[in-house]
């Protein structure tokens, strides 16, 4: 074994696995206002942004655990102006990079810098496949610019990975967004049902599709993948709510994944900071090994000790870890009750009830009116004042 093989060992303290994958939120800043978002309602109060001298110690601490995936995502992460230097400094550690972009703030001139720096992949993020539903969802106009950065992706020989959140609003559309895939000759796509946190669980009535819908679009996209066979790869992520099993949400809490926010808060996934009662560590204040080995935060759900029935003597808790804490949060105010999408939780009815809803058809219901992703919406919002609504 090498003396990097060796210090890992020693790492994997009573039977903790180190770390494979880390998701850095550079910042919550974003040009766009997506509806759907997955940053925190209240991202305003979290202004305190990581200094590239802090990422870079971070990125070290984090490569010395065993890391070796790295996401840098945001908001929009091409709002730091350090990013070519953070590329360049996991580049030289050895991680493999992970861009995740609306598109914004790239151009000839930083896509040169961050392949020279050593990035790896960049994954370019689409609201729908039409100029005016597109625009629309993010409350933009970057259409064209997406579709310029998507083509210039290609020419600085990238992968053209292109993702898609998939929503009531959008995913009717699933035969033009592959068209426009297959358009951008992309290599990649990923169909992302939208998973209800942030902003997205704000607009939640909005969003949800119906069964039909849903349906619709996956046998679609089986059809596409026959036609296309091995010249483009297609990912469909199932929706939770449409489903009667919770997802095994990052492969277990503190299992495999690690998250820092903009503030250098350490999270277990994107949304854990939402959950109350637990004080999540900050890269500031504490080494990151420690913060993975020794918190609370970090150990709290990691096992079966805390599991509530029916998942306690459930055969399946060890495929699902129970679901998601944050889902079963929102929905239930509990984070140890079961993740209300299984459908042997007591509560299950709060997600089936909510897609019967989906099932009506709008003129009969109240449309209620879209919540756009603003710093004044999440201002008022972190103040529990009411946000700037726009009809849908």
């Amino acid at each position: 074994m090498n003396a990097v093989g060796s210090e890992l060992k020693q790492m994997q303290r009573s039977g903790i696995p180190y770390p494979q994958w880390l998701n850095v939120e550079l910042t919550y800043k974003c040009p766009l206002h997506c509806v759907y978002c997955y940053n925190p309602i209240d991202y305003s109060k979290y202004d305190q942004e990581l200094t590239t001298a802090e990422w870079v110690r971070v990125l070290g601490e984090a490569r010395k655990m065993g890391v070796v995936q790295l996401g840098l995502s945001g908001g929009e992460p091409l709002l730091r102006d350090d990013l070519e230097d953070i590329v360049a400094e996991a580049h030289k550690l050895g991680f493999y990079t992970n861009l995740l972009t609306s598109g914004v703030g790239m151009n000839e001139a930083r896509i040169q810098r961050l392949k020279a720096n050593g990035l790896d992949h960049i994954q370019v993020s689409f609201q729908d496949s039409t100029k005016e539903m597109n625009d629309f969802l993010s409350s933009t106009k970057t259409f064209d610019l997406k579709k310029k950065i998507a083509r210039m992706v290609k020419q600085y020989d990238y992968p053209m990975v292109l993702n898609v959140v998939l929503h009531r609003m959008n995913v009717d559309h699933i035969d033009k967004i592959l068209g426009l895939a297959e358009e951008m000759d992309a290599d990649y796509v990923e169909l992302a049902n939208t998973q209800y946190y942030g902003w997205s669980f704000l607009n939640r009535d909005q969003l949800l599709p119906t069964h039909a819908q849903l349906d619709k679009a996956e046998a679609y996209v089986n059809e596409f993948r026959k036609r296309i066979g091995d010249k483009m790869k297609i990912f469909f992520v199932v929706p939770d709510y449409h489903a009667t099993r919770p997802k095994a949400c990052m492969n277990g809490w503190g299992n495999i994944f690690i998250n820092i926010a903009p503030d250098g808060m350490v999270l277990p996934c994107h949304e854990a900071r939402m959950l109350p009662g637990i004080d999540f560590p900050n890269v500031r204040d504490m080494a990151l090994d420690a913060i993975w080995y020794e918190s609370d935060a970090f150990n709290i759900y990691s096992g079966d000790s805390w599991m509530k029935e029916p998942c306690r003597s459930c055969p399946e808790k060890t495929k699902d870890f129970g679901g998601c804490r944050c889902q079963a949060y929102m929905l239930t105010q509990d984070a140890t009750n079961t993740d209300p999408i299984c459908d042997l939780s007591p509560l299950h009815h709060l997600v089936t009830d909510a897609v019967k809803r989906a099932e009506i058809p709008k003129q009969n219901v109240e449309i209620k009116p879209l919540v756009f992703r603003l710093d004044k919406n999440s201002k008022a919002l972190s103040e529990n004042r009411a946000p700037e609504i726009v009809s849908g």
